[in-house]
Parts: structure tokens; C-alpha cells; sequence
């Protein structure tokens, strides 16, 4: 039967008495009517029209036309415009190339997945187009941001590209109405000039013009290179050494001419004969299945890569013995370790673990973009400075060492901002007894604080020229009863008094509950002190967020060669750290 089952099963060709179908006549099977069949559906569809047109709305499918052939199974303008929109988001977000809507798998991909057989990608111009617009879009929400607070901090740092072209990268941080650390990118520009420091104050400046904070940066954070230092004392803003890298550099400072370091250097030796060989890898690798241990490739030390000594040193110590087999059996240049250089390297083992903890604090939590970081500095260098306390039972080179190590931590602690640190830290909940400081240093903190409450509070004073007529004079009984000036200074005093006084006795947090929190629920009860709370608890603690910038920087130009201007580096870098940001 064809005609589409002849208009749905309501026609059938008509039966002959010895059992066989008459091609050239139908039947009607609702009415009984007969007709002539000329293979042509179109007298049926008018009949059931005519006579039962309740009938007719299912007269089952006709031939398709060209046009509409053509249009089935194709996307809609709708369909297709946020598919467009949603794969520049996916470019932007997980820094994909532009050149991959040249890709014919993923067309291929959308094609089986949508049904469109004739649907092409977007050109690179639309997408580069659509990026644009939709940076300047997420950029003025970042902006709308930054005009509702009132105090920011920023951090910033140069880096140089694979392409040996000079990035500078500023992140910004604050604190919202809702007390929940905010954090995002400012600007991964490409810089012409040598960094002297009169030039990098002037990009960082800049940067902070271009997105109208100049009057409301409190920090800027960077690491502690001289041209920075320098820079930093050219700018109106406080400067905040990067902790991180201080910590790191006091490490590498106390290894450096110690006991340790021959036996540090043979450990370096025996890492880089098996990392420089595939084939001694893959016998490492043998050696521990054969003692059932970890599989796991041995660490080299770099200066700048924070707890990498430690970890040559754990991972060298675990695969001893496979160490051991291997170099005996190839008879190599490169000995094992010898019994005394392991007891050394044990003893710089548990040494370099209680450091560790305070890299994992600092890099996971003083690191961290969500945050309270700048309240937690001095009373992790605290608990440097007791883990590094000598002890009777100290041989003569590990004295040595931590003497070097405490030496040098006193010295970086007092070259930074420790006025701001000391502030923030008695603002911080969890920290706000101050044990960490010394009773004078107490006291001192106390004071500060005091000051700064009664400049906030002269801050929102109106000033008297503001008055557009001049007041009346007052008699002598109006002013004696008014009192004097240095009455409204006692009672200022006496308020700002009563401030510290009411927050002084509030109970301490425990160091995993959030501060932040705490000064939501407070906020009423110190509205005096909130604000200056708002403003030192914001500041990071290390240029970290940068070096995420970099990293993903490095990622993107490494990806896409020299085919990618700077400017479209900074916008899909920017894009990249707002919309990641937005996921939760």
C-alpha cells in the first residue's frame, strides 16, 4: 500500500471476486464510495474534505517541498545565536583558541548533536567580535563592583612570556557589604619599558586610574625585588611584601653555605641521573613495584618552588633501597648516599616539616582569594620562630641553621608592613589577643587602633565651611552653656573609649571559624570599628592570585603562539578569572 497507507487506511483498492485487488478502483471506507485511482492522492484528500471534512485533519503525510525539505532538521536563528554565544564563553572560560571554530570535529560534533546536517561554526572574526563585546560587558559588572566599596587592596607582578614579552598582572581585593572576600583581575597588560622602579609605579597607577580606584587602593602587594620596593615607595599606597616569597627566600638563604648542602647537592645528583633518563625511570619505576612501594617519580629542588627540598628529600628517602639496587647494579658514577649524609638529611627533614606546614598555610590559606590572609602573617612567623628555638640535644650544624633561619626571619619581619599587620591582626577574631606580640607591641597596636577610630570618626564630621550662611553670632550665656571645643574632644574620647572597651572583652573564635562571619553578625554592635575592620582585613597576605594570572597567561600564549595580540591576551585572561569565578 503506498499514498501513505492511502490517506491513513480510510481508502482500500477494491477486492474482485476471485480474491485479487483492483489497482484501478478504490473504495471510501466511511461512505462505501467507489472511484478510479490514477495513482494520485489528491481526489481522496478532496473527497474526504468534502464529504467528511472531521476526517480530514488526518490525512496523513504528503510529499515535502524542496523548501521545506531543505528546512528539516535545521537549527532556528534563536538556537543558533546562543549556541554562537555560549562557545565564545566556552573560548573565553577554558582559554581555548579562537582557530578551534575551524575545527571540522567539532562541527561534526554539533552537527550529530543538534541534527542539522548543514550547520557551519561561526567565523574567527564573529567569535573575536563576540569576545570583545563581551568582555567590555563582564568588565563593566567588575566595575559596578568596585564603585559600592569604599577601600581596596591590590596585588601585582611582571612576568615574562615564552615569546620573552613583558606582562604586568594586578588583581584587586575587597571586602563587600556582605562581608564575603571578593577577588578578581584587573589587567594582564604587555609592558615596553625596563622595570625601573619609576616606570612600574607608573603602571601600577595606571591601572588604578583606568578602573577608578586610585582614591580607594589602601595596598598594593608585591614581592620584595628592589624595583618593586622602589616602586612601592613612589605610589600612595601602603606596600605589603609577598609572604610566600619570604618565606621561601629564608629557606634558601639558611641552606645555603650549612651543613647540609654537600649532602643536598649528592641528593641532586642521584635525582637528576634518574630524571634525565627515561630508561633509569623506568627501572626506579621496576624497583618499586618490586618492593611494593608507590610509584612515583623523584623531585628535583628549585629555589623558587616552595617545599620542593623537602619533598626531594622525603621522596629519596622512600626509595632508598630501589635507589640503592639501581646504581650498585650499573656500577655509575653517581653513588648512593652514605649512612651519615642520610642522618643529615633526616635531621633537615624534620626541620624543614614544621616549615612546610606553615608553606601549606600559607600557599592553601594566606594564598587563598576567598580568604582572610593579612591577620594570619605575624602568628605564623610566631610559630616559626618557637619550632626554631634551640635545644640541648641540637648538634652544632643544626644550631647553626636555625640561628641563620631566625636571624634572617627577624630581619623580614621588621622590614614589612608591620603596623598594618599588627592592626589587622587585633581586628581578626581569631587572633585579637594579640598573643603573638609582646606587651609593649600590645599597647602600641591599642594606640593605632584608637587613632584610627578618631580619624574615622573626624572622616564623617561635616566640615564647618560647607554652611552656605554664616551662622548667628552667639552671646556669652549661649556659648558658657554650649560648652567648649575640648568638651566635644572629651566626648569623643570617651566614645572611642567605649568602642575598644566593648570589643576588647568579645570572646576569641576558634582559628577554623571565619572572621568574616563574625563581623557580620557584630557589625551593629562595633559599627565604629567595622569599617576599619573591613579595610586591614581585605589586604592579602601574598601576591599569589598573580601567579595564578601568570600561570594561565603562560598557558594561553604558550597555546596559541604569536598569532595572539596582547590586548586579546589580557581580555581572554580577564574573562577567563571573572567567569571562573562565577561557576559557584
Amino acid at each position: 500500500m503506498d499514498e501513505g497507507g492511502l490517506l491513513g487506511g480510510k481508502f482500500l483498492f477494491k477486492k474482485l471476486p476471485d480474491g485479487l485487488l483492483d489497482k484501478m478502483r478504490i473504495r471510501c471506507t466511511i461512505c462505501k464510495a467507489e472511484f478510479r485511482y490514477h495513482r494520485s492522492s489528491s481526489s481522496l484528500a478532496y473527497h474526504l474534505r468534502a464529504k467528511h471534512p472531521t476526517e480530514s485533519t488526518s490525512t496523513g503525510p504528503r510529499q515535502s517541498t524542496l523548501q521545506e525539505y531543505g528546512a528539516r532538521g535545521r537549527i532556528t536563528k534563536n538556537v543558533r545565536e546562543k549556541l554562537t554565544n555560549s562557545l565564545v564563553v566556552w573560548i573565553a572560560k577554558n582559554c581555548r583558541p579562537v582557530s578551534i571554530v575551524e575545527d571540522d570535529g567539532l562541527r561534526e560534533v554539533i552537527r550529530a548533536a543538534s541534527g542539522d546536517v548543514c550547520y557551519n561554526l561561526p567565523s574567527r572574526g564573529t567569535i573575536v567580535s563576540r569576545l570583545h563585546t563581551l568582555y567590555e560587558d563582564q568588565r563593566a559588572q567588575q566595575s559596578s563592583k568596585l564603585v559600592q566599596v569604599r577601600n581596596v587592596a591590590l596585588t601585582g607582578d611582571h612576568w615574562t612570556s615564552v615569546n620573552n614579552d613583558n606582562y604586568l598582572g594586578v588583581t584587586v581585593h575587597f571586602i563587600d557589604n556582605d562581608w564575603t572576600v571578593q577577588s578578581f583581575a584587573l589587567t594582564v597588560s604587555k609592558t615596553e619599558e625596563r622595570h625601573y622602579a619609576e616606570a612600574c609605579a607608573d603602571h601600577f597607577l595606571n591601572v588604578a586610574n583606568e578602573w577608578k580606584i586610585k582614591d580607594k587602593v589602601n595596598t598594593l602587594g608585591t614581592n620584595s625585588a628592589r624595583n618593586m620596593v622602589a616602586a612601592a615607595r613612589l605610589l600612595p599606597f601602603e606596600h605589603m611584601p609577598c609572604m610566600a616569597h619570604i618565606l621561601q627566600r629564608m629557606v634558601t638563604v639558611s641552606l645555603n653555605d650549612s651543613a647540609f648542602e654537600r649532602a643536598l647537592a649528592k641528593c641532586r645528583k642521584i635525582v637528576g641521573h634518574f630524571k634525565h633518563s627515561p630508561a633509569n625511570a623506568q627501572e626506579l619505576k621496576a624497583q618499586q613495584v618490586a618492593h611494593g612501594h608507590q610509584t612515583e617519580p623523584l623531585v628535583q629542588d628549585v629555589p623558587t618552588r616552595w617545599n620542593s627540598t623537602l619533598e626531594m628529600i622525603k621522596r629519596t628517602q622512600r626509595n632508598k633501597s630501589g635507589l640503592t639496587t639501581i646504581l650498585t647494579l650499573q656500577n655509575s658514577k653517581v653513588t648512593m648516599l652514605i649512612d651519615q649524609e642520610l642522618d643529615s638529611l633526616q635531621k633537615l627533614k624534620e626541620l624543614l616539616e614544621p616549615c612546610s606546614f606553615v608553606f601549606k598555610y600559607v600557599t592553601e590559606l594566606l594564598g587563598g582569594e576567598r580568604y582572610v590572609s593579612c591577620s594570619m602573617v605575624l602568628p605564623a612567623l610566631c610559630h616559626l620562630f618557637r619550632i626554631m628555638e634551640p635545644s640541648d640535644d641540637d648538634p652544632v650544624y643544626v644550631l647553626r641553621f636555625k640561628k641563620v633561619f631566625t636571624t634572617d626571619l627577624a630581619q623580614r619581619r621588621d622590614s614589612s608592613n608591620l603596623t598594618w599587620l599588627k592592626i589587622a591582626t587585633a581586628l581578626d577574631p581569631r587572633f585579637k589577643d594579640l598573643k603573638c606580640l609582646s606587651k609593649d607591641e600590645r599597647r602600641e597596636v591599642c594606640a593605632s587602633v584608637h587613632d584610627l577610630l578618631m580619624a574615622e570618626t573626624h572622616a564623617h564630621q561635616p566640615s564647618a565651611q560647607t554652611t552656605e550662611e554664616p551662622s548667628p553670632k552667639k552671646s556669652k550665656m549661649s556659648i558658657c552653656l554650649l560648652g567648649s571645643p575640648d568638651s566635644d574632644t572629651n566626648e569623643e574620647e570617651d566614645a572611642i573609649d567605649r568602642c575598644l572597651n566593648l570589643y576588647k572583652p568579645e570572646p576569641k573564635i576558634d582559628t577554623g571559624e571565619c572572621p568574616l562571619q563574625w563581623w557580620l553578625k557584630r557589625e551593629g554592635a562595633h559599627a565604629r570599628l567595622a569599617p576599619i575592620a573591613c579595610k586591614y582585613l581585605s589586604t592579602p597576605a601574598t601576591t599569589v592570585p598573580c601567579e595564578r594570572l601568570f600561570s594561565l597567561s603562560g598557558h594561553i600564549i604558550q597555546k596559541k603562539r604569536a598569532s595572539l595580540s596582547s590586548d586579546n591576551v589580557n581580555r581572554i585572561v580577564c574573562l577567563s578569572n571573572w567567569l571562573s569565578a562565577k561557576k559557584g
